[in-house]
């Protein structure tokens, strides 16, 4: 198993695509462990149009997004081999806190933690940094549906 993933790979993992895929890259992967994640934010995102004319900054919803994408392929990859190809669905989310905003140009790294799985829910925990400056954090709880 590769330790990175590119956009193709990640959409084997994620049902999301354009302009909804909000994970570029995979640049590790520890099933059960860990993962950490890259979105690269330009000024072409659909969502700058809005948000805010003349001073663009990333919405906080899509940060926490991107975010539960990339512990979303962490917890596909830290399922049991039966259970590949279940869909993993985002249930909650708890102690979010925005630090600064997010603006074009940035490079967002996500890094997600699994914190424990209970029957067929999983609990993560994830930061999302700019520069190795903290923007975002918050835990996320998802869980694991019937295989189609």
């Amino acid at each position: 198993m590769p330790t990175t993933y590119n956009v193709q790979d990640i959409m084997k993992y994620l049902p999301h695509r354009y302009p909804f895929l909000l994970v570029d890259r995979i640049l590790e992967l520890v099933p059960g462990e860990r993962v950490v994640g890259l979105k690269n934010v330009t000024i072409n995102e659909p969502f700058f149009q809005g948000h805010f004319p003349g001073s663009p900054i990333m919405p906080g919803v899509l940060i926490l997004e991107a975010m539960a994408q990339t512990g979303g392929v962490l917890a596909y990859e830290s399922l049991p081999s039966e259970l590949h190809g279940a869909p993993v669905y985002f249930m909650a989310i708890d102690r979010v806190k925005f630090r600064r905003p997010v603006l074009p140009g940035d490079q967002l790294v996500f890094e997600v933690r699994f914190v424990r799985q209970r029957s067929k829910v999983i609990k993560l925990a994830g930061t999302s940094t700019v520069a190795e400056k903290r923007v975002a954090e918050a835990e996320f709880m998802a869980t694991i549906g019937e295989r189609p």
